[in-house]
């Protein structure tokens, strides 16, 4: 958080990288909790094919539509 403005906006830094407007609601706003115990994702690491790094995907759990390209969520 950057600074209050009023009692229902404040201003956030942001790093340049995300392209939204810093004034947000204060209702948008929450303290970070922990993940809970056990939850956290191990990342495995990437495999070297032709030089370029690789992951070994298990299942493909999910698939969506994001600005004309295919996400999946693994």
């Amino acid at each position: 958080m950057k600074r209050i403005l009023s009692t229902n906006a404040i201003k956030l830094k942001l790093p340049s990288t995300i392209k939204i407007h810093p004034v947000v609601d204060v209702s948008r706003v929450h303290m970070y909790k922990d993940q809970v115990k056990g939850h956290k994702k191990e990342w495995s690491l990437p495999v070297i094919i032709k030089g370029k790094e690789e992951y070994k995907v298990e299942k493909i759990l999910n698939k969506r539509k994001f600005r004309g390209k295919n996400r999946y969520l693994v």
